[in-house]
Order: C-alpha cells, then structure tokens, then sequence
C-alpha cells in the first residue's frame, strides 16, 4: 500500500460552539481520485477548507507525504502542491483565458523595485497549450472568460492546476449549474487526473457523478466520515444507507 499523499489525523474544528469536524481520520493516496460525499452541515467543506488553507484545525495533524505541516492560508497551501476549484472556480470573468491562467502567478519581462512588465506573448502561448492539454478547445488565449460555458470555465481552472504542477486538486462541486453535456466534459477532466499525475478530490451531492469519476467514496455526515471504501466494491445504495 503506498503511503499517503494526504494523512488527517483526529481533525477538530469548532465554529461558535458547534463540533464542525469531530476526530476525523482521512488518508488519500498518489493518483486517486477521492469522492468526497454527504449532506450540507456534514463536515466535508470545512474539511477542505483546512487542506486547502482558508481555515485552521482546533486540533489535529495533517501530512503531505508522511511529513507533518501546518497550512496556514491558501498559498501556503499552493506552495505544498495543493489546489483548489471551487463552485464560482475564482476566475475574473472580464480578463482574458490566458490572464486567468496565470493570475498571481504572471511571468514579467522584467521588474524594478517591485513593478514590471507583463510577458503577455508567453502567457498567451502557454495558456494555449495548457488548455489543449485538458482536450478543451478555445479560438484564443485572448478571449474573455465570460464568453466560455461553464464547462470551459471549469476546465480552464483545471489546466491552470495541471500547467502550474499540482499535486493534489480538489474541486467542490464543479459540476453545479452545468448541463448534461458540460457535465459530462467536466467528468471527464477529473477522471483524467491520474493520468496526468495529478491526485483528485471532488466534492459531490451527486452519487452518480461520484461513481463515475472517481476510485473511492467517502462519506461524511454530522463531522466524522462514516464510510470510505473503493467504488468498485460498492455501490450507490450502500452509502445512501450510510449516510
């Protein structure tokens, strides 16, 4: 069994009194893709907040690669390989595909005292080849995000992951308020992940979308995680009885 990519140990989180995360025990591993599953107010988005950096735990370890750490914002989290997508996909939908590919992270011609130029020739050919590299076509890197379906958004969030080398990409909800066919394209990018070398977490109320996309369900429900097995050996009605 190889070791975890992702270890939680005994996670705690309160908001105001209330047990959010209750000693939960998580291990995802290198090159899986890890369905995430349960009711609102089960525990599962505040448990992805804390990997991805925008809460802490009251108590508990995380480790990457058997190697305590302590994320303690997002781009701490970044810097340790893990990226998140979330419903809205954090995307500027007036600036341009290859802007939103890069942003935070823009190469510059040059910088001086802090300030610099933007290398929009490189942004441009690299947008190109990092979308083409999630089989998602687009006229140009130029083009504005709003003009692209929610299909494409999202699947010009996951090249931005795959083009800047991530480790882990975790995704909450990225199927919502898509139709059939986008849905279908988005699925397809997570479930290419492995290939990819990318390991994946996603977040669904959608059973289906879960069994079709992923190697393992794990179900959460009222902070602790109540079921976790492969998708191979199960199926949707044992955790619907889960939960």
């Amino acid at each position: 069994m190889a070791t975890a990519l992702i270890s939680v140990r005994d996670l705690h989180k309160w908001y105001s009194g209330v047990h959010a995360l209750k000693g939960v025990d998580l291990d995802v591993r290198p090159g899986e893709v890890c369905g995430l599953v349960g009711d609102n107010g089960a525990g599962k988005s505040t448990l992805i907040k804390i990997l991805s950096g925008v809460h802490r735990p009251d108590r508990g370890e995380i480790r990457i690669d058997g190697r305590p750490v302590r994320i303690t914002s997002p781009k701490s989290a970044m810097k340790l390989g893990i990226e998140t997508i979330y419903q809205d996909n954090s995307m500027v939908p007036t600036m341009s595909i290859a802007r939103n590919l890069f942003i935070g992270r823009e190469p510059l011609l040059f910088a001086i005292g802090g300030l610099g130029l933007l290398n929009h020739q490189r942004m441009r050919e690299e947008a190109m080849r990092a979308i083409a590299d999630v089989d998602l076509r687009v006229r140009s890197a130029d083009a504005l995000l709003s003009e692209l379906s929610g299909g494409q958004r999202q699947g010009v969030a996951i090249a931005r992951a795959m083009h800047f080398k991530s480790r882990v990409l975790i995704l909450d909800e990225p199927t919502n308020h898509l139709s059939v066919k986008e849905t279908a394209k988005v699925l397809g990018f997570v479930r290419s992940l492995p290939a990819q070398g990318v390991t994946g977490i996603l977040i669904s109320h959608n059973l289906h979308h879960v069994f079709q996309s992923c190697d393992r369900v794990v179900a959460m429900a009222r902070g602790e995680i109540v079921f976790d097995k492969l998708v191979a050996e199960t199926n949707v009605d044992e955790v619907s009885d889960a939960l």
